[in-house]
């Protein structure tokens, strides 16, 4: 049995390549939104989308307009299936698709290959073929050695970087037959353990809020100050508040993962690594619609906040898919 993952790259871009995609990005967004605009919105077959405004996409867009016809003429054709696959999502939520914000192209094998040799991609732009070096750690190049990835999605950042994010298909072990379940709770609460298994283990929460609760109160405080106060300051907490986004939540997911992946010193195995060692099936707490149970019952602001932001979800699929 094999599973899709994602791996997301940051590619090396120069000052000419980086032209290029933003010229591809547009183009791909634009295509998008005019097809979007100009079929029937009960149209969700891709085969059916390229067939009505195949052509009219390459003459408008500019997907034929050099001598690399042929892979630009695949990218016109991932414009159909990714309208198709956004409008299949949204008809599943009652919902309709209206705008594409662009910012990304997706790719399939024909106009996108990875090469380990030398750590690089190979992309299709509206400018010919442009190749890229991926800036990539140990878990990236972990992921992709030996890996034959046939689809990938160049994305551009909000700080103008771009990365791709490459599909790679991985073996997953055949479940076992067991007979044997750990159970895990789930909590939040001081007195409490962020989990707590059937065996025996458990993970105390008072370090987590103590860290949660600190970056909330520097959060209150720099908003506080880019409102008021000089412009040189408003400025300086403006640069402060950007530097720390993203902290909390890292640090919760490096807490989660440590709970249900990680096997460090002479602390309690993790949930996953203890499952494995006993040859026992997982049995989470289901807490589904807990925000809008608990937040019927009256408390504190703190306490609204602190669950609110409790990050449940991460924590069990930690337990059920663990991080290499």
């Amino acid at each position: 049995m094999t599973q899709v993952l994602t791996v997301s790259c940051k590619l090396k871009v120069s000052a000419s390549q980086a032209a290029k995609l933003d010229a591809t990005l547009d183009a791909f967004a634009q295509a998008l939104n005019w097809v979007n605009q100009n079929t029937p919105e009960k149209v969700v077959n891709a085969v059916k989308l390229q067939s009505l405004c195949y052509r009219e996409i390459r003459t408008r867009f500019g997907f034929s307009s050099n001598k690399d016809s042929v892979p630009l003429a695949r990218v016109a054709q991932q414009v159909g299936r990714r309208l198709a696959a956004a409008r299949k999502s949204a008809q599943q939520k009652n919902r309709s698709v209206k705008a594409f914000k662009g910012g990304f192209v997706t790719y399939d094998a024909r106009i996108f290959s990875f090469r380990e040799r030398d750590w690089t991609v190979s992309l299709t732009t509206v400018e010919g073929r442009e190749r890229f070096e991926l800036d990539v750690g140990s878990y990236q190049r972990g992921m992709l050695a030996g890996s034959h990835p046939k689809a990938a999605t160049l994305v551009k950042r909000q700080d103008d970087s771009y990365s791709i994010q490459i599909c790679v298909e991985s073996e997953v072990l055949e479940p076992q037959n067991t007979a044997k379940a750990i159970g895990v709770d789930l909590g939040r609460r001081d007195i409490a353990d962020i989990a707590h298994t059937s065996e025996g283990d458990n993970w105390n929460g008072q370090q987590l809020n103590q860290v949660r609760d600190h970056y909330s109160r520097l959060r209150a405080v720099l908003q506080r100050k880019a409102s008021q106060g000089t412009r040189s300051s408003r400025r300086r907490c403006r640069q402060l508040l950007q530097r720390l986004s993203g902290r909390e939540r890292r640090f919760q997911a490096w807490v989660n993962h440590c709970i249900s992946t990680r096997v460090s010193g002479t602390e309690s195995l993790a949930i996953v690594a203890r499952a494995k060692a006993t040859c026992s099936i997982l049995a989470l707490e289901d807490l589904t619609g807990i925000r809008e149970r608990v937040n019927q019952q009256p408390r504190s602001k703190t306490e609204r906040r602190r669950s609110n932001s409790e990050a449940y979800g991460p924590l069990a699929r930690g337990a059920f898919y663990p991080l290499r």
